[in-house]
């Protein structure tokens, strides 16, 4: 065993702190002795890697097709689903905060684009509250129900208004 370089006072190193050589990967190209520090994909959809070295990888890159042997169909899914995995990040959720489905469903009530002001949806409220008020529509159970509709996602939507106030 080698002596320690860490021996009489002050002692400049921790207990344990010789060096020793660390093994090092080398390149998965056989012949190559160059360190192996770059991961590639061994197949589509799999956390196995093949590890090679600068020269090595660039040249498995240029060859390699992740939509090799899918039709269009498979790859229109894959990247639907790229692109909901993309939507489930907070990146994603910070710079296009997501409505909630009650929320989306109270735009679509009152006929209105999801980047509606509030002056829009409160005339738009009162556009249709005026039109299907019960008073205005006397007997008819479906103005009432149509009404009780733009009543709750009116709430809906100025709660939200009002938690986007206060933040």
């Amino acid at each position: 065993m080698p002596k320690s370089r860490s021996w009489g006072f002050p002692r400049w190193g921790g207990y344990g702190s010789e060096t020793r050589p660390k093994t090092q990967r080398l390149c998965d190209r056989e012949g190559c002795t160059a360190p192996g520090i770059h991961p590639a994909p061994k197949a589509r959809q799999s956390d196995d890697k093949w590890w090679f070295c600068r020269e090595h990888a660039a040249e498995y890159n240029r060859s390699w097709d992740y939509f090799a042997g899918m039709s269009y169909e498979d790859m229109r899914r894959e990247a639907e689903e790229a692109a909901a995995d993309y939507a489930a990040t907070s990146a994603y959720a910070y710079a296009a905060p997501t409505l909630s489905r009650e929320e989306r469903r109270a735009y679509a009530i009152l006929d209105l684009e999801t980047t509606a002001t509030v002056a829009e949806i409160k005339s738009r409220y009162r556009q249709l509250a005026k039109r299907y008020h019960p008073d205005a529509n006397r007997g008819d159970a479906t103005a009432a129900d149509k009404f009780h509709e733009l009543q709750h996602a009116y709430e809906v939507l100025t709660q939200k208004m009002d938690a986007a106030r206060r933040a």
